[in-house]
């Protein structure tokens, strides 16, 4: 009796801590948009600061955990590395440019629609017929980003940072289909190390351009340190853990997220208060999201 009520006890208490490792982990993610905002750069600077604060956390935890990282390196996994670390660097860069151009909450909601890039780009590249539920989802999506465009007017920063924001979910909704495709033999902390890596050589050419022309105070440094390190090592590391105690359908959901908690820290931060168009909207992508998470990720 008492080893069953400690064995249940256990139970619950690693439930609530997955729980919680992946609203953290939502949180940081979140918080994205927040630091890029904050920090005074272009967004090729943030995006090659990023990626190497986060490919020498990822390797520091590497040589702790005893992971050889020099393993990943064989001829039939360099395409794949440079192909996936490539649309990585699209993706960080377009975020970022649309967080500067269009704020968070409008940079987070384009790149909130990149479930129904995958969709689109599983029904016209790998001729997956889309059912009557994911063409739901579509039409929720479409419509939310619909609601939220301020203006059909391209000289509007708010529609053109809704458009970067598109085509950083676009080149996410790519990334994910690359990464399913990826060759046996490499692990999780490889395949981020490595990605990392190829984001800081593609990015840093541009980066350099403009690295005279600013000048980055030390708040800008640890803003920098703080994405790296916490918003894409860490959260990486506390949602693979949370589905230790989570369903990864679950862990999806919450992570699914990640735009309330964005929009949240930007309009309290940065008085970036959403109209109620723009509030409706933002409920349907969210809601699809959402949705998407609950149907397409893996019960094991």
């Amino acid at each position: 009796m008492i080893a069953t009520s400690i064995t249940a006890a256990d139970s619950s208490g690693g439930h609530r801590n997955a729980l919680l490792a992946a609203h953290i982990a939502a949180v940081l993610f979140g918080l994205t948009g927040i630091l890029g905002h904050l920090i005074e750069a272009d967004a090729s600077l943030i995006t090659f600061g990023r990626a190497t604060f986060a490919f020498i956390a990822l390797g520091f935890v590497a040589g702790l955990k005893g992971t050889r990282l020099l393993d990943a390196l064989k001829w039939r996994n360099i395409p794949v590395l440079a192909l996936t670390g490539g649309l990585l660097a699209a993706h960080w860069l377009t975020f970022f440019v649309a967080v500067k151009v269009g704020g968070v909450a409008v940079a987070t909601l384009g790149f909130a629609s990149f479930p129904a890039f995958i969709a689109l780009i599983d029904l016209s590249v790998f001729r997956e017929r889309i059912g009557v539920v994911e063409s739901a989802l579509l039409l929720m999506v479409t419509t939310g980003l619909v609601l939220v465009v301020p203006s059909f007017d391209l000289l509007d920063s708010g529609t053109v940072g809704l458009l970067w924001g598109l085509a950083s979910g676009l080149s996410f909704a790519l990334l994910a289909v690359a990464n399913r495709r990826r060759p046996a033999g490499m692990n999780a902390m490889q395949v981020s190390f490595w990605q990392n890596v190829v984001v800081a050589v593609v990015v840093a050419p541009l980066a350099f351009s403009h690295l005279g022309s600013t000048s980055l105070g030390a708040p800008d440094w640890v803003n920098l340190a703080l994405l790296g390190v916490f918003c894409t090592g860490l959260s990486q590391f506390l949602f693979v853990k949370s589905l230790e105690g989570l369903e990864a359908r679950t862990a999806g959901m919450i992570i699914a997220l990640e735009p309330v908690y964005a929009i949240a820290c930007a309009a309290l931060l940065f008085d970036e208060q959403p109209s109620l168009r723009m509030a409706a909207g933002a409920a349907l992508i969210v809601l699809a999201t959402v949705c998407c998470a609950w149907r397409k990720a893996p019960t094991h």
